[in-house]
């Protein structure tokens, strides 16, 4: 699955209203499975200047590589985290290693050619998935819509569950006032800065919604046609 998606679908199930440290944990479980995929690849893309098809083609199954996913994205080792946090009644360690069993669970079934090891350190076996999150020859382009229909669904119901913050609609009349008065257009870009920063969880939920259903329109137009 997308990250974006993982980071849905971690707080849909672990985020909890008025318990910062709990839905930040969420969200942070959700994200740890694939940190070490953008940090490897964002160095040779964006530093070293390393071809993409090298990147993804064979650096990312290479041994260094996997040795490194086998890992952050073990099923045993967080399923580890999860018994561990549950006798220490721990919510918000619950919600980290919950959101990242998750995580792993959704890529176990929807990884083709691409997936991970899984169950090390037990096993270095790689789970072949018969469907793909995003390849067409293994049902991607039915995988990828019904991922990004959940994904929104969820954010709809995470946005009913979460409140704006206080002071929220002083910011918001703020931005209205700026947008109002030609006078304040300097002042804009300050101000819609400010009006996102203050819109709180809601505001994740809407840049998370954002980052996850611009990559399913590309993959819509240019991949499924």
């Amino acid at each position: 699955m997308n990250t974006p998606a993982h980071l849905i679908f971690g707080l849909a199930a672990f985020a909890k209203p008025n318990a910062g440290k709990v839905t930040a944990a969420a969200l942070a479980g959700a994200l740890i499975p694939d940190l070490s995929l953008y940090l490897l690849a964002g160095v040779h893309l964006l530093i070293i200047g390393t071809d993409p098809q090298v990147v993804f083609g064979r650096l990312y199954f290479s041994d260094g590589w996997q040795a490194v996913f086998r890992v952050d994205n073990s099923i045993v080792l967080w399923g580890i985290g999860v018994a561990i946090a549950v006798a220490l009644r721990s919510a918000w360690a619950v919600a980290l290693c919950g959101a990242a069993l998750l995580h792993l669970g959704l890529d176990f079934l929807l990884h083709h050619d691409d997936g991970r090891a899984h169950f090390w350190p037990v096993s270095s076996w790689i789970f072949e998935s018969p469907v793909s999150y995003w390849d067409r020859n293994h049902y991607g382009n039915i995988i990828a819509p019904i991922e990004t229909a959940m994904s929104l669904i969820f954010c709809v119901i995470l946005w009913f569950r979460f409140d704006w913050p206080d002071g929220f609609q002083k910011r918001t009349a703020r931005l209205r006032a700026v947008f109002g008065s030609v006078g304040e257009m300097p002042a804009l870009p300050v101000a819609i800065v400010q009006w996102i920063i203050g819109s709180g969880f809601r505001g994740v939920i809407f840049l998370l919604a954002l980052l996850q259903l611009i990559p399913g329109l590309i993959w819509l137009f240019v991949f499924a046609t």
